[in-house]
């Protein structure tokens, strides 16, 4: 779930989350918000298939227009064919790549992503960016985007930078 503040308060829509019941706040974390963290945290024991779709169980939707849609997604990151690979069977970028369709199976409004491009080589990073901007402009998903890559951080637009404690616009 979401942590709550220790001070204040979170506005995230229109409501207030620090009073939010765990449950209406886990649903908000899973429906509204999309994670991609450094480390692709993906379950050995799941297809890459089944590693994106699995935020989806949480609304019991397993139909056949979710499984079409994450088999869309995949194949725009070019991983069409490694739908019924397993995480060990993939290179660290293929599992980052599977990581960032995972965030985006359940159309967040809100993405989080820590170093999103950091295990890929330049091609897919590219890519990935390109769709992470795509996903901005089209469907104006907010990005929050924590990145070493002054190309991707340029992409996204603003721009913030951390640096002796302090959070800067550049």
């Amino acid at each position: 779930s979401l942590d709550r503040p220790t001070a204040g308060s979170i506005w995230f829509e229109g409501q207030d989350l620090g009073g939010l019941k765990e449950r209406a706040l886990a649903r908000v974390r899973n429906k509204k918000i999309g994670f991609v963290f450094q480390q692709h945290h993906l379950l050995p024991q799941c297809s890459v298939l089944e590693n994106v779709l699995l935020p989806t169980l949480a609304f019991g939707r397993s139909d056949r227009a979710v499984v079409q849609k994450a088999e869309a997604l995949l194949a725009r990151v070019g991983l069409s064919d490694h739908m019924g690979h397993f995480p060990g069977q993939l290179s660290g970028g293929e599992c980052q790549r599977v990581a960032v369709v995972r965030a985006l199976i359940n159309d967040p409004v809100l993405l989080l992503a820590d170093e999103p491009t950091g295990a890929l080589d330049e091609e897919n990073a590219r890519a990935i960016g390109s769709l992470l901007i795509q996903l901005n402009e089209e469907r104006g998903v907010t990005l929050v985007v924590v990145t070493h890559s002054r190309e991707l951080a340029l992409a996204v637009g603003s721009v913030h930078v951390l640096q002796h404690k302090r959070l800067e616009r550049e």
